[in-house]
């Protein structure tokens, strides 16, 4: 087909093609031959170009406008399926389509009344935003990609022991091995004559019994806040606790619900320095977000120096 009539039967198919059209009918006029075949080439290319962006625009549903501004169904379209339900969805959408157009409105009119002074604020804060978002983003992905989480017990007890004053308990912490025994209980002597001694053979027979009882610690190496322990045990209050959260302590407290058996095995106050068991996940995040840090402050600096090495950053010494 002769160029000519490709380029009448763009022009008649895709308005965005008119303007092409009447330059490369133009150039036929002044041009040799061959430049003649050359900007038509291009003008060809450039309007087939024109007529997919013009379509795919079409393709586009649009839901409502403001100004020069357009709110298009796949945009509403994709909320809703974030959203995960259709019920409702007719006041969701008509709801959003007018918060948007206010905003767009708004903004419009902010752009015409504020001074043009605390625009340019603006301007300078939205691409200020802008940049940290990409480079937070980037210096996190990096630094996820190379983190080492591997904390080691060495690591821990010289932080521990070099930072020891900042770890200050700010609530009373015990370390008990409890049961909660249900009403009644046949054999509640024997259990609490084996969960005071606790040797090995006691601990066997306080497993074998374990399921009858309603709750139960035997871990009595964990130190555990005595709010917790307040919580699991009902007749203990904030106002009794001290009578009965003492060291080597042994209690049996009883109420509608059970009768509760514990022995404490160790105690320590508000302002005492807290154990490193206690605080150790504590110290392994610190740990490893000062080793992240340390990490993007590398980062930075090589950076800087590949930059500089390679004349793409130099600062301009003042005239």
């Amino acid at each position: 087909m002769p160029i000519r009539k490709v380029l009448i039967r763009c022009y008649n198919s895709c308005p965005a093609c008119r303007f092409l059209y009447f330059c490369a009918m133009a150039s036929t006029k002044s041009l040799s031959k061959i430049l003649l075949n050359i900007t038509i080439g291009i003008c060809f290319l450039l309007l087939m170009a024109a007529c997919t962006l013009f379509k795919k625009g079409e393709e586009r549903e649009i839901i409502a406008r403001v100004g020069e501004n357009y709110l298009y169904a796949d945009e509403i379209e994709a909320l809703l399926e974030i959203r995960g339900t259709k019920e409702d969805s007719a006041v969701f959408v008509s709801d959003y389509i007018n918060n948007w157009a206010v905003k767009q409105l708004l903004v419009s009119k902010a752009q015409i009344n504020l001074p043009e002074t605390k625009l340019e604020d603006f301007e300078r804060l939205v691409a200020n935003y802008r940049i940290d978002l990409y480079t937070g983003a980037y210096k996190e992905a990096l630094a996820t990609q190379n983190e080492d989480t591997l904390i080691t017990a060495q690591e821990m007890r010289e932080f521990y022991e070099e930072k020891k004053e900042n770890f200050k308990l700010k609530e009373k912490i015990v370390q008990i091995r409890f049961i909660e025994l249900p009403k009644p209980f046949l054999n509640k002597s024997e259990v609490i004559r084996r969960l005071k001694s606790f040797e090995a053979e006691d601990v066997d027979y306080l497993d074998s019994v374990g399921v009858q009882f309603r709750k139960l610690n035997f871990n009595d190496s964990l130190w555990i806040p005595a709010s917790r322990v307040i919580e699991e045990i009902a007749p203990l209050t904030l106002d009794n606790e001290s009578r009965y959260l003492k060291n080597s302590q042994f209690f049996e407290l009883e109420d509608s619900m059970g009768v509760y058996l514990a022995r404490i095995n160790g105690v320590l106050q508000v302002n005492d320095i807290a154990p490193l068991s206690y605080i150790s996940e504590t110290i392994g995040q610190v740990l490893r977000n000062r080793r992240k840090q340390n990490y993007l402050k590398q980062l930075e600096t090589e950076i800087i120096d590949e930059a500089t090495k390679n004349n793409e950053f130099e600062v301009y010494a003042p005239e």
